[in-house]
């Protein structure tokens, strides 16, 4: 694995947390945003001049991240990270349709007029990123606001079931963020009026909406980097 390409992460490991929780974390953060995208090989010793540690933290931040599925040890091999199937996605954000869902009819019961701003807040800082097309703060931005939605709702199961899945989902819309781009920020739109105005149904139907848009689009970028990727393979198989 080369890590040219890979911002350098310097002040990323904060000494005084234990260095196996700093990697770990630094590399998972490295793995959302797909800057070590799916399939990447991953050499311990690479990361850990990466990251300015030894191997050995590193080497215990892979076996974590392997038990919680960011991260494939093949015998023989070494470490890569993971690539989802389609249905592992699919499942995914289906569930994550079910529980923001029910987060946006409740929200729309609860909110206050503080609540309906702070939405309105992160609306205005996803459009301004989609408008000067910073990946990162989108994706960003795009998470807080669901997560606020959740927040607003009041639920603390449904909180609690929501953030289990809120860091897969990024992981998820991070390679459709540019092509959703301000048409998402519509569809937010739409749902804070609906909150603002307390229409439960509303809500519901829009983020239900908003979230099988999502779903949908995340299936057709991956066939069709997998048909482009069949294509060159056909092309290069036809010059031998």
């Amino acid at each position: 694995m080369s890590t040219d390409g890979v911002r350098r992460t310097a002040g990323l490991i904060d000494r005084p947390v234990p260095l196996r929780q700093a990697a770990y974390q630094a590399l998972l953060d490295l793995i959302i945003t797909r800057e070590l995208e799916p399939g990447r090989h991953l050499v311990e010793q690479e990361l850990a001049v990466l990251l300015g540690v030894s191997r050995q933290p590193v080497r215990e931040a892979l076996q974590r991240l392997n038990n919680e599925g960011w991260v494939d040890l093949r015998p023989g091999y070494g470490a890569f990270v993971h690539v989802p199937s389609e249905s592992e996605a699919d499942q995914l954000l289906t569930v994550r349709a079910l529980l923001e869902t029910e987060s946006a009819r409740l929200a729309a019961r609860e909110a206050g007029p503080d609540d309906v701003e702070r939405l309105w807040g992160l609306w205005r800082v996803g459009v301004a990123a989609v408008d000067s097309d910073d990946l990162d703060v989108v994706v960003t931005a795009n998470a807080d606001f669901h997560r606020t939605v959740t927040e607003v709702a009041g639920n603390q199961v449904l909180a609690e079931l929501a953030a289990q899945v809120e860091r897969r989902v990024r992981w998820y819309y991070a390679p459709v963020a540019r092509i959703r781009g301000r048409a998402s920020w519509d569809e937010h739109a739409s749902m804070i009026e609906a909150i603002a105005r307390h229409d439960a149904e509303g809500a519901a139907e829009l983020m239900r909406d908003h979230a099988d848009r999502t779903r949908r689009m995340y299936h057709e970028e991956v066939d069709g980097k997998q048909a482009e990727s069949a294509q060159a393979d056909s092309g290069q198989d036809a010059g031998k």
